[in-house]
């Protein structure tokens, strides 16, 4: 069964803090900030204790016994999934919400991104990292491999994985459901990134002039304002 599979996933894939997508939040204290697939909370705790936000809520489809999901700088924290369940989450509330490697898991991330655009404020932001089914990797993986072989410990190919996306299918989700695209950056461009042959992949990229950065970006961290 997926929850068997989730279940067996190393700890560091539910506590990472996500640096990554924290340093592309707006820099402001009176924000309310909504993370789905908060795993254990970490990711909010330091959003509220950098000064980025005055609330943050979480979204978890997992209770995770021994972590910060009953952090006292958690304002609400959901234990839901965000396809099935009604959540009690007011409409146009939220300044910022935040889905790290989430919306490939979903059976219909459209219909998600219908609730997250209800949820967000007009002028919020909406920021998502996603795999890129382009990456090198993938391609010699499906092409010359002649393999789709899920992979049990993660990845492009994580078996959890339900959907995939090339960076112009990231930004028509985005667009179709009402947030403009600002920003896509390949996550070889963050520091502390969790890839491995980051700094490879960072002058590879500079060396081609970013011509095939969608080669060599395992994801990328999308940042959208929604109309």
């Amino acid at each position: 069964m997926m929850t068997d599979i989730y279940i067996s996933k190393n700890e560091i894939y539910y506590t990472n803090t996500r640096k990554d997508i924290l340093s592309m939040m707006p820099k402001k204290s009176d924000q309310k900030v909504l993370e789905i697939g908060a795993g254990g909370g970490d990711t909010l705790v330091a959003i509220k204790k950098s000064g980025y936000a005055q609330e943050v809520w979480g979204i978890e489809l997992f209770k995770l016994d021994g972590t910060n999901q009953s952090h006292e700088a958690i304002d609400q924290m959901f234990i839901a999934d965000i396809e099935k369940d009604e959540l009690n989450i007011p409409n146009n509330y939220f300044d910022v919400i935040i889905c790290g490697d989430v919306l490939e898991h979903l059976v219909d991330p459209w219909a998600a991104m219908e609730k997250i655009n209800k949820w967000t404020k007009t002028g919020g932001v909406f920021i998502a990292s996603i795999p890129n089914i382009r990456e090198l990797s993938a391609f010699y993986h499906i092409v010359l491999g002649g393999s789709f072989a899920y992979n049990p410990e993660g990845g492009i190919f994580d078996k959890t994985h339900l959907r995939f996306f090339c960076k112009k299918n990231m930004r028509d989700l985005f667009e179709q459901k009402g947030f403009d695209v600002t920003e896509m950056i390949p996550s070889f461009m963050f520091t502390g990134t969790f890839e491995k042959g980051v700094n490879l992949r960072r002058v590879s990229n500079m060396l081609t002039l970013g011509l095939f950065n969608q080669f060599l970006a395992l994801q990328y961290i999308t940042v959208g304002v929604k109309r």
